[in-house]
């Protein structure tokens, strides 16, 4: 004898019903993932480009928020030093701080564009 409904009192592993709100969701989780990645590169291009301009006006290098400005450029841009090297000092910082800046820009908002058509 083979019998293979369950045993009374015991329910059969019914499929569960669609969640009617799981694309919505999933749109609001990938949008609110591009608005994450994009503010991730605006402010790492504001950095950046505040670098440029505390340089460029001549800041005190010694101040402590300026380190700090400093630091953090270097390390947000420390795969594009020395592309460029040119004797003027001021063209310099900014074309190797600037190209990661806009690259940064253009690829975050790229990503960020790329999850919001998904």
């Amino acid at each position: 004898m083979s019998n293979i409904d369950p045993l009374p009192g015991q329910h059969a592993h019914a499929r569960p019903a669609p969640d009617p709100y799981r694309e919505e969701r999933r749109r609001s989780t990938a949008r609110r993932t591009a608005l994450t990645v994009q503010t991730v590169a605006d402010v790492a291009a504001g950095l950046l480009i505040l670098w440029i301009v505390l340089h460029l006006l001549g800041a005190n290098e010694a101040n402590v928020f300026v380190e700090f400005v400093r630091g953090t450029a270097e390390l947000l841009g420390w795969w594009s030093q020395d592309i460029f090297t040119m004797d003027t000092e001021n063209l310099r910082v900014l074309l190797n701080y600037g190209l990661p800046a806009l690259i940064y820009l253009a690829v975050g908002h790229g990503i960020a564009a790329r999850l919001n058509r998904a």
